[in-house]
């Protein structure tokens, strides 16, 4: 049986860069136990993000937003 996950999606503007967007990104993953589950890309350059991890792991962090 695979894990059970929980997931948030996030909505990352079109006016925040790749590097910018990367950094926040690894910064979750990094602290709070996320990982990048989905992107999509859309024609403003606004990006949908999923993250997810494993039910049980640590509270996410405060603003996780943008």
């Amino acid at each position: 049986m695979p894990p059970d996950y929980e997931y948030v999606p996030l909505r990352i503007p079109p006016d925040v860069d790749r590097l910018t967007a990367q950094a926040r990104l690894a910064i979750q993953a990094e602290f709070a136990g996320w990982e990048l589950a989905t992107v999509r890309l859309y024609r403003d350059g606004s990006r949908q993000v999923t993250l997810r991890r494993r039910l049980g792991a640590e509270p996410p962090l405060p603003g996780l937003s943008y």
